[in-house]
């Protein structure tokens, strides 16, 4: 069975086309997709997280 695709948060804001500052502060506001922190202290996102929270951002500005 395939793992999830991980996505460093680098990748995650070069894709969205967004600064880490504004990234975190839409986080502090409880949106954005779901971020995992692994034991190192390092962020990831799973495609599928970032890919329906796109969809969603798709669907509210519809």
């Amino acid at each position: 069975m395939a793992r999830p695709q991980m996505l460093k948060l680098a990748e995650v804001l070069t894709e969205i086309g967004m600064s880490r500052a504004a990234f975190y502060r839409m986080r502090a506001r409880n949106q954005g997709p779901r971020l995992i922190k692994l034991p190192n202290g390092q962020l990831r996102v799973r495609r599928a997280d970032l890919d329906a929270w796109l969809s969603g951002c798709e669907e509210a500005a519809a």
